[in-house]
């Protein structure tokens, strides 16, 4: 009787036992379950339908101008077509610069702004605008964040390889954008690989992982605003990041409201403007 009491509570023991280790077992494997925590965004389209971003955006001024270029169309990797604006240069050149426009769309300031570019660099530069709202253009902040809010980033990444295709395999890339288009400038540095030789990012968000920007085939110059959503400590950290992949970026944060050097931006600062300017002018005329 005392035998089989004692092999009865060695049995209730052992259950005991399997179920506590069960219980720990879960709990152990519960809390060492790596919790993800997502990081912002990269590119812009995190703040699009944000009404204060929307306020640093005022309708710009109509514009008009006599154009230098042309509006062509390319073929783009998955099947359809993609719109830019081209000068081309005067004499054989393999010397390309990309320009990406504001979150307005291809307008006729960017158009102007690509003309300029081109005209400063000697006339011996192919310069692309390259059309990322397939032909849509709005001058109305609340409409401009919606269509950026609704881009594809396969459908952009496939406009950039487009204009390269367009280009051409020898071509030699450098890249230029602002706001929406300064992240595209950075973005569309990496996927041109070793085709890349310059980037310019004017107030555009940087890309944050370290792996994507060790793809990067040249230095970043980085000219920014005063802000508060692609702040001092977002680009101190891009700045880290880019150390991190063993990449150069140099950069300068102005003392100016997002978008400072849009002409049509009621808050222009022309000062600053050409300041940042001649900059960029000096690191693309090193670049070619």
């Amino acid at each position: 009787m005392i035998k089989s009491i004692i092999t009865f509570q060695a049995f209730l023991l052992s259950i005991w036992a399997f179920v506590s280790v069960n219980k720990a077992s879960e709990t152990t494997s519960v809390s060492n379950i790596t919790v993800c925590h997502t990081l912002p965004a990269d590119g812009m389209k995190q703040f699009a339908l944000d009404p204060a971003f929307q306020a640093l955006h005022p309708a710009p001024l109509p514009l008009s101008y006599a154009a230098t270029g042309k509006d062509i169309t390319f073929k783009t990797p998955d099947g359809t077509d993609a719109k830019g604006y081209f000068i081309k240069a005067k004499g054989n050149s393999n010397k390309w610069l990309f320009v990406y426009q504001e979150w307005w769309g291809l307008n006729d300031y960017i158009k102007r702004e690509a003309d300029t570019y081109y005209k400063d660099l000697g006339e011996n530069v192919n310069v692309l605008a390259l059309d990322m709202y397939d032909g849509k253009v709005t001058s109305n902040p609340q409409e401009a964040g919606k269509i950026m809010s609704e881009t594809n980033d396969a459908r952009l990444e496939n406009i950039v390889k487009g204009g390269m295709a367009y280009a051409g395999k020898n071509a030699k890339i450098a890249n230029v954008g602002w706001c929406f288009g300064g992240g595209w400038s950075l973005r569309s540095a990496l996927l041109g690989g070793t085709q890349t030789i310059g980037s310019v990012m004017y107030y555009g968000m940087p890309v944050r992982d370290v792996e994507q920007l060790k793809k990067l085939n040249s230095d970043v110059l980085g000219l920014f605003a005063t802000e508060t959503r692609i702040s001092k400590e977002v680009i101190e950290e891009f700045d880290a990041n880019m150390k991190a992949a063993g990449k150069k970026l140099t950069y300068k944060i102005f003392d100016g409201v997002h978008g400072f050097a849009n002409p049509s931006n009621p808050k222009y600062d022309e000062a600053l403007a050409k300041e940042a300017y001649a900059m960029s002018l000096a690191y693309l005329k090193k670049k070619f």
